[in-house]
């Protein structure tokens, strides 16, 4: 027996991932995290590929001990809070809105 209702299209969830607010949903999520996670892995490759081929350059010595490398390296720290503090405020800006009225339509049977 099943515990997923059905409708005369299908189940509830495949209403829902048909379903014109799930498929906005759907692309305001990747027109955010797509470019944001090519921009990241850009200057991670990049740091990667400094620290492996431009030794010289990632040992040059900044103030005392610390040197390019060392600042590349906790700028990745920086970079990745930085990335999760845009994303939630953007989140909570675009994506819970529409997030909120479809489980609404959906706790109320009126997936479109």
């Amino acid at each position: 027996m099943s515990t997923t209702p059905t409708r005369p299209g299908g189940s509830t969830y495949e209403e829902v991932q048909s379903s014109a607010e799930f498929a906005e949903l759907r692309s305001r999520f990747r027109r955010f995290v797509f470019p944001m996670t090519a921009l990241f892995l850009a200057w991670y490759f990049l740091y990667v590929i400094l620290a492996a081929f431009a030794s010289d350059f990632m040992g040059t010595k900044v103030w005392g001990d610390i040197n390019i490398g060392l600042i590349f390296g906790l700028l990745q720290f920086v970079s990745t809070f930085t990335i999760t503090m845009i994303y939630a405020r953007w989140a909570d800006r675009e994506l819970d809105p529409t997030a909120t009225t479809l489980r609404e339509h959906i706790e109320a049977g009126e997936v479109k």
